[in-house]
């Protein structure tokens, strides 16, 4: 009994191996006739296509993901992102008629006159007599059949914006081996690990890699997209506007930031000149591809003053109606510290040292607060550090005066001389004035968008203090006056919005020792609504001709850009 069963089973399961044997043998045959319809029949059909969709692997063509600008309402957009176009090329051997394909392809792309033609049938060599053509008119040429003339896939970097943010995007070119395409300078070099694709071998579609046998698709976990703090609409009017004050006062160079100051995230960061990253081999000055609102130090002038200021009201050292007696000018050390006209004031409370910007009294309130002191509070605004910008090649300021024991370089500190920032270090240190007293972190991007489908937001310390809160409302209180009564007259006040703001005027170190006689930096930054900031802007200008103060050359713009932020973004009034 036990035998027949065997028997039976055993012919069942032989019977199940040829069902299988013949479906697999069925399945081989409507394979192997499909290939023969696609290789065979339809073959230099879809060769043609082929051409166009898979990616070949060269300096032109090249995998990237994408940087994107974040409007205020909507969907995020890219800011850098990758173009495909075909270049179009004419093999004459292949012709029979080169004159009958020169004058089809004319309709479609421009070909030039009769010498392009001429050459092509004097030569009978290949050449591309088109480059960039969309798909569209790919497909249009590729339908006509034409003997000898070939379509084949480019893809490039493209930045949508044209010159919009260009100091903080950066671009993509050949690295020192002049091979390999990366990032250089802003975010494409930051964020170049991310934004790159490694591959294997050839690059090509998912299934031509995969029955091509060229690698694992798998991409690293670390490749994805960047999505950007940068408003598009707020870039561009910052950019307008430091435009305006390039073109106005023909200064060397010029920039603006436009941060939150509680989260430190960039929602504009302008400088001029500037360039257009879709033409950056254009240029013959290298140093404008840099951002010098990131790489480069200032000295910063009045505009510190507030910095102090707070320093000398957190350690009790003084208060908003703390009096001294403003002679004009002091000696200190054998140097003589002068107001910027050395006319003298006679006895008066701190909140005229900011309103009228008067070294003497900033010399009093070093003093009185001691360089000791003084340098531990410029060390908690995070003087002569990193603000971990992601921007390349940040610079950590040049803040070594500080460790001097006499007392001159500390009193010249206090009012912006001798120690030099860079201006993303100036807005970390000014938004802490504003936000309760603590250092915000700055930063570019938002989020990453992996290719696994993960999303990362950046995390940033929020814990750095460098006053109390109560020192952050009195200063800013300090410097709404400033604005309110004495920034051109009171001229400027917004009545229904209160502004925290205060000028500087520096003089240029010379290369030679010592500074210039005739030649300033102007900067200007202000935070509101005051009491509970949203925005905190920062400008300066290097080098402006024509006018000696930054309250001419810096106020309107700035003004200007608050009333811009306050409409925009539809901030009530607070007052």
């Amino acid at each position: 009994m036990s035998k027949a069963i065997g028997e039976r089973h055993e012919r069942i399961r032989t019977g199940r191996l040829h069902i299988l044997a013949a479906a697999i043998c069925l399945f081989a045959l409507v394979l192997v006739g499909r290939l023969y319809q696609v290789q065979v029949v339809h073959g230099d059909e879809y060769a043609a296509q082929a051409d166009r969709q898979y990616v070949h692997r060269s300096a032109t063509l090249f995998d990237r993901g994408t940087i994107l600008f974040s409007p205020k309402s909507g969907e995020p957009f890219p800011a850098a992102t990758l173009l495909t176009g075909y270049t179009i090329a004419l093999s004459p051997s292949q012709m029979d008629h080169p004159e009958d394909v020169f004058n089809a392809l004319s309709g479609l792309v421009p070909l030039g006159d009769d010498a392009l033609l001429k050459k092509i049938e004097a030569e009978k060599s290949y050449v591309e007599v088109a480059k960039g053509v969309d798909e569209e008119t790919a497909d249009r040429i590729s339908n006509l059949h034409l003997s000898g003339v070939t379509e084949s896939a480019e893809r490039r970097r493209v930045y949508p914006g044209g010159p919009l943010a260009a100091n903080t995007l950066g671009f993509v070119g050949f690295g020192e081996d002049g091979t390999t395409l990366s990032g250089r300078y802003g975010l494409e070099k930051y964020y170049d690990g991310v934004l790159s694709r490694q591959a294997t071998g050839g690059s090509g579609n998912f299934f031509a890699r995969i029955f091509a046998n060229l690698g694992d698709d798998k991409a690293s976990d670390s490749e994805g997209d960047i999505i950007t703090t940068i408003e598009p609409t707020v870039q561009a009017e910052l950019e307008k506007k430091i435009a305006g004050v390039m073109a106005t006062w023909q200064s060397d160079i010029s920039g603006g930031i436009i941060m939150d100051p509680s989260t430190g995230e960039v929602y504009a960061l302008a400088v001029s000149p500037s360039f257009d990253p879709n033409e950056f081999q254009k240029e013959t000055d290298a140093s404008v591809y840099g951002n010098p609102l990131a790489d480069r130090v200032y000295e910063m002038g009045s505009i510190v003053k507030p910095v102090a200021m707070a320093a000398g009201i957190d350690a009790g050292a003084v208060t908003p109606t703390t009096l001294y007696d403003d002679t004009g000018s002091v000696v200190v050390n054998g140097a003589k510290v002068s107001n910027f006209d050395g006319r003298a004031r006679g006895v008066i409370p701190m909140q005229e040292v900011l309103s009228q910007s008067l070294n003497v009294g900033m010399a009093f309130v070093a003093q009185k607060l001691g360089n000791e002191r003084l340098t531990e509070y410029f060390k908690k605004f995070g003087f002569g550090t990193e603000t971990g910008v992601d921007l390349p090649g940040e610079a950590r300021g040049l803040t070594k005066n500080l460790e001097s024991p006499r007392d001159i370089e500390h009193v010249t500190a206090a009012f912006g001389q001798g120690i030099a920032l860079t201006p993303i270090q100036t807005v970390r240190a000014l938004s802490a004035l504003g936000n309760g007293g603590f250092l915000p972190n700055p930063h570019l991007v938002r989020e990453i968008r992996y290719e696994d489908g993960t999303v990362r937001k950046p995390a940033y310390d929020d814990t750095k203090r460098a006053i109390s809160p109560q020192t952050s409302e009195t200063i800013t209180r300090m410097l709404v006056t400033v604005v309110d009564n004495a920034l051109l007259g009171g001229t400027v006040k917004l009545p229904h919005y209160s502004i925290a703001a205060k000028t500087g005027t520096a003089q240029i170190p010379s290369p030679q020792g010592g500074y210039y006689k005739d030649r300033y930096l102007h900067s200007f930054f202000g935070y509101f609504p005051a009491y509970d900031p949203k925005f905190i802007v920062f400008l300066f200008t290097v080098y402006p001709k024509g006018a000696e103060y930054a309250s001419h050359t810096l106020t309107q713009p700035f003004i200007d850009l608050a009333k811009f932020l306050i409409n925009y973004y539809d901030v009530p009034p607070d007052r």
